[in-house]
């Protein structure tokens, strides 16, 4: 490659993507176990410490190979989705709004009432 020659993008994905793919068969192939500290989430312990240092870098390298594909994506289409996003979630909040209207009783009326005769 020319030193004059702008970085190939795609040549700087296969790399993150194989890094990525050999941190996932590293951890397939370990065998499951309980970890020392039982089932607790990182940070949990007496020192606040994540107990395997290396997924924070394996967890960093997904992060960027999700932003490198991000900036692969055009702009417009990029605004398309969000768009696309933005009125499926006004559609869940009308259909969350109106379900919650049928359940709660109305208010404010007055209740029915009947005169028991005393004899």
């Amino acid at each position: 490659m020319d030193q004059t020659d702008p970085p190939d993008p795609l040549s700087d994905l296969r790399d993150r993507l194989r890094a990525t793919h050999e941190a996932a068969a590293r951890l397939a192939g370990d065998a499951p176990r309980v970890p020392p500290q039982g089932w607790a989430s990182p940070g949990s312990g007496a020192e606040g410490a994540p107990a395997d240092p290396g997924l924070g870098d394996e967890l960093q390298q997904l992060v960027t190979v999700i932003a490198s594909l991000r900036e692969l994506v055009p702009p417009e289409l990029q605004q398309q989705v969000t768009d696309l996003i933005r009125q499926v979630l006004v559609l869940v909040r009308a259909i969350l709004d109106r379900w919650i209207e049928r359940l709660e009783p109305t208010r404010g009326g007055e209740p029915d009432v009947e005169d028991i005769p005393i004899s």
